[in-house]
């Protein structure tokens, strides 16, 4: 699948939370409806089988609950896509990545054999089931893991099991790390803790600039891989190095170096860090330090200013604004217009944004702010991760068109806004912030309701969990005991629902707006009244 990621550190985002983010695009010419639900233990399959590679996994006992977007068509499987879990430990899964022969000839992907002829007779041969994939990375993995690093720890173990058909990378965090983590041929795989500093932008193609093989292999403090990959990458030379160097860098090594990237991934990175740090660089012209092409964009960089969840949105929802490239504008020609793959495109399926917070206790201080549909024409709002069920206006999808569900109410309001860009985008605009100012004051409303059931009820988390006041860290056993308060759990619902029917109302008067807008300007309409 294409996508875009962002990821950012605690102590380059704007309240100190780790955030990590991604739009899941569905393939070109094709629409994937989604739904945003909670998986409780019961839920939980004990014996999994992928759909698209046939492979069976057995799962652990006493999974955690868990929230999830999956597919509302289960036709190719669940594609959980992003979600948090009661440890307050996030994952999103998959930014689709790309990779070149030599890594492929020495570590193939692990692709789903048909079996030929039937059983029974002469020449016939079973199936041979593929590897791991994106359709089921969240649903094998988060279940079962109360903090990032143990995320990257599992994923890696079964990567080395079961294999891969793909090339993918999967984030994962908590209050405390965000890690990134790169699938390397069919086997291998290799993660990097984001600097708290930092953010890092992934369009689809192998990001990971630097990499210390050494501390990956051994105290492993920032870096994780394989146990076999050094010997992996001297064995097949895929060290490109001129000279020996420490740290060494994947990208060239694990990488892709093709024409297409600098139309369709290079861009998206570009334009990002144009935004966020537009003064640290020239950006544009001939004597640009990094142009849209450029093979060396960084994969981390400190931002200029603490980055929001406004930013964010922004970026994920960037269609080369202010250049030459924006297909909307006005500047360049046609042929610069169409040059570059946008980060907000048609297909988009869902954005998750995904935002664990320090300053709140454990039981409110995940937020799950998503999105569907075309990013540039739809909202982000936050809902509250750790609840026994989400709103039905976004859990409810079906492959059936309705403005019933928010997601089939974006498409809609995206397609008529579309070929009305300058008519319909003060609409948009005051609509994306009337929501996202909804939502914030919800957040900050529902933190004071659910802050004293915690530190007063029978159930509090205050003496274990806070000192003169302040929310303190603990252990991932007692993070769960604390995010299971049934009493916040039940504000949290309560607010969740409430932003989704007030979702719902704003996102009826847009559409209501610009299907008026569109229906005034029908080719067949005509001056003349008539009465």
């Amino acid at each position: 699948m294409a996508c875009t990621t962002i990821l950012v550190g605690k102590d380059a985002s704007y309240d100190g939370s780790t955030i990590i983010a991604r739009n899941e695009d569905s393939a070109n010419g094709e629409f994937c409806p989604k739904q945003f639900v909670v998986v409780k233990p019961d839920e939980q399959p004990r014996t999994y089988k992928a759909v698209i590679s046939h492979v069976e996994i057995k799962l652990p006992d006493n999974p955690l609950q868990y929230t999830s977007v999956p597919n509302a068509d289960l036709k190719e499987g669940l594609w959980g896509e992003a979600g948090v879990n009661e440890a307050n430990v996030a994952m999103s899964a998959t930014e689709t990545l790309t990779t070149n022969e030599r890594v492929l000839g020495a570590d193939p992907f692990v692709e789903l054999v048909a079996a030929k002829g039937k059983e029974g007779e002469a020449g016939y041969e079973p199936e041979v089931p593929g590897g791991i994939g994106e359709e089921d990375f969240l649903t094998i993995v988060l279940p079962y893991v109360r903090t990032a690093r143990e995320g990257v720890e599992r994923l890696g173990a079964l990567l080395e099991q079961y294999g891969t058909y793909e090339m993918n990378g999967v984030a994962f965090s908590d209050v405390n790390e965000i890690w990134w983590m790169e699938t390397v041929g069919g086997h291998h795989w290799i993660a990097k803790r984001v600097p708290d500093e930092a953010y890092v932008t992934m369009p689809n193609q192998l990001g990971i600039d630097e990499f210390d093989l050494d501390d990956a292999l051994g105290e492993r403090q920032n870096h994780m891989c394989s146990a076999d990959l050094g010997e992996f990458i001297e064995r097949n030379h895929l060290d490109l190095a001129v000279e020996p160097a420490s740290p060494f860098n994947p990208r060239d090594a694990f990488g892709s170096h093709s024409d297409s990237d600098h139309v369709y991934n290079t861009p998206r990175a570009w334009w990002m860090q144009r935004f966020l740090n537009p003064y640290d660089e020239v950006w544009d012209g001939p004597d640009a330090d990094h142009g849209p092409e450029s093979n060396d964009i960084p994969w981390a960089r400190q931002p200029e200013r603490k980055v929001t969840i406004e930013d964010i949105k922004y970026v994920l929802s960037g269609h080369y604004q202010g250049t030459p490239y924006d297909p909307y504008g006005t500047l360049g020609d046609e042929h610069s217009r169409r040059k570059y793959r946008p980060i907000g495109i048609n297909r988009q399926s869902q954005l998750a944004v995904l935002q664990i917070r320090p300053y709140r206790p454990q039981a409110c201080r995940a937020i799950q702010w998503m999105a569907y549909g075309s990013n540039p024409f739809n909202t982000l709002v936050p809902f509250f991760a750790n609840v026994d069920a989400t709103p039905a206006y976004l859990a409810d999808t079906t492959t059936r068109v309705t403005t019933e569900n928010f997601y089939w109410a974006n498409r809609i309001i995206a397609a008529l806004c579309d070929g009305a860009f300058a008519d319909t985008a003060n609409a948009v605009e005051r609509y994306q912030e009337k929501t996202g100012a909804m939502g914030h004051r919800l957040v900050a409303a529902t933190d004071e309701q659910a802050a004293r059931l915690v530190f007063t009820g029978p159930q509090s988390e205050f003496d274990a969990d806070n000192e003169n006041g302040d929310v303190q860290p603990m252990e991932p056993n007692g993070i769960v005991a604390a995010v299971r308060n049934a009493e916040v759990r039940q504000v949290l619902a309560a607010a969740n629902q409430t932003m989704a029917n007030q979702l719902k109302e704003e996102t009826d008067k847009l559409l209501d707006s610009v299907l008026y807008t569109r229906s005034m300007a029908m080719k067949n309409g005509f001056h003349m009244s008539d009465f």
